[in-house]
């Protein structure tokens, strides 16, 4: 698929058929990730890969929208260091969403779903991954083949209308 498919046909996928995903694909998902960019390279991230059936419906209820991670064929957590201030917050909240976009347009790529979720229980979700204390569970991403309807590009997407989000020079 040409970049700009994959940016048209991303969607949030949150159901998902039983297929599995294989190693390979989830690597490469997680390859885009680790080559996004980040403030001064930094690299704040961590990516979990998970694909034990139990695991992710542990995953599950660490937040009230992460449902769809039960049903999920894996899951993708983010992890980065407590923050020290709220610079460097704010910064790896950024760069962590610069992985997240990057992981769910190769996984649209490959035809597979993505669905994301912010984690609520910290505490939960360190012990079902084994993630140190001084360590957050950022987001979570469910991966998946999608059970509706495939990954093409959407013709016409349920969003404001272009003229009203893009300004030019002045708001």
């Amino acid at each position: 698929m040409e970049t700009w498919d994959a940016i048209r046909a991303r969607r949030n996928v949150r159901q998902y058929t039983t297929q599995p995903v294989s190693e390979d694909d989830l690597n490469r998902i997680a390859e885009a990730g680790w080559r996004a960019p980040s403030a001064k390279n930094r690299q704040p991230w961590d990516f979990v890969i998970v694909t034990d059936s139990a695991q992710l419906q542990e995953l599950s209820t660490v937040w009230m929208g992460a449902g769809h991670i039960a049903a999920a064929a894996a899951a993708i957590a983010f992890v980065v260091p407590v923050p020290s201030d709220e610079r460097r917050k704010i910064t790896d909240q950024y760069d962590v969403g610069q992985a997240t976009m990057a992981m769910m347009l190769a996984a649209t790529d490959l035809g597979i779903g993505t669905g994301h979720s912010s984690v609520g229980d910290q505490d939960k979700a360190r012990a079902i991954l084994g993630v140190p204390d001084d360590y957050l569970v950022a987001y979570l991403l469910g991966i998946g083949y999608p059970a509706d309807r495939p990954l093409t590009p959407i013709r016409k997407p349920n969003r404001r209308p272009f003229s009203e989000v893009v300004h030019h020079g002045r708001w």
